[in-house]
């Protein structure tokens, strides 16, 4: 597994691109969801593999930038970790316009972040532009026994509305590359983010610590 790329706001290198005939996608994507639902702590175990168990609350949004190898692609990926506070819901639609991907957080549990993720989907549906890949992300999936949000009824949700659909930990690291893959999957090859999804279950590499091999579970809830 590769070692590098990490690190906020620069080039997450060492994706590939040595390879010849190496393609470079870049796909712009947003994190939506509450505060405290664990949104920044999954950014940052995709990005550094790391995780922290106090995390602090975003300001505003962070940007970061991750690379992973999906075939004959590079996938680079311009990250914007929105805050979740009330505050500054005006300021989504700034860093979701244009997004050819989001991923929409809540916690299993706590039904209330729930109710505002699938507002959180309408909005993008209405607002976002219309190729938007959306992804459903039920994180701290390490704490099953405390859970109020069932995996079959957030499931049943995202199959009703396109979305892709996993339930993560950030702290256990479970299906927090898995579902940056599946975006990756479901993006289009070609450079400019135009154009029909990409097709293909190819093996994928993380450039960054903790990487996940390909052959994972895509999906699926993470009881254990």
């Amino acid at each position: 597994m590769a070692n590098a790329g990490r690190g906020s706001g620069g080039g997450a290198g060492g994706g590939g691109g040595g390879a010849s005939g190496t393609r470079m996608s870049q796909f712009k994507l947003v994190l939506l969801g509450e505060s405290a639902v664990g949104k920044s702590s999954l950014v940052l175990r995709f990005v550094k593999g790391q995780f922290h168990e106090f995390q602090e609350s975003t300001i505003g949004a962070a940007f970061l930038t991750q690379t992973l190898c999906l075939d004959d692609t590079t996938v680079k990926f311009e990250i914007w970790d929105t805050a979740g506070q009330e505050r500054y819901h005006s300021l989504a639609p700034m860093y979701y316009r244009g997004a050819q991907a989001a991923i929409v957080v809540y916690d299993i549990t706590n039904q209330d972040t729930f109710t505002r993720a699938k507002n959180w989907v309408k909005e993008l549906q209405r607002q976002a532009r219309p190729d938007i890949v959306i992804a459903l992300a039920g994180n701290k999936c390490d704490l099953a026994q405390k859970r109020l949000v069932e995996y079959e009824e957030a499931n049943a949700y995202a199959e009703e509305n396109g979305l892709l659909f996993m339930e993560t930990s950030a702290k256990s690291a479970n299906n927090v590359n898995e579902i940056f893959l599946a975006i990756a999957r479901k993006l289009p090859r070609d450079a400019d983010g135009a154009g029909g999804g990409a097709g293909g279950s190819g093996g994928m590499r993380v450039a960054s610590d903790g990487a996940s091999g390909a052959g994972g579970k895509l999906g699926g809830c993470c009881k254990q």
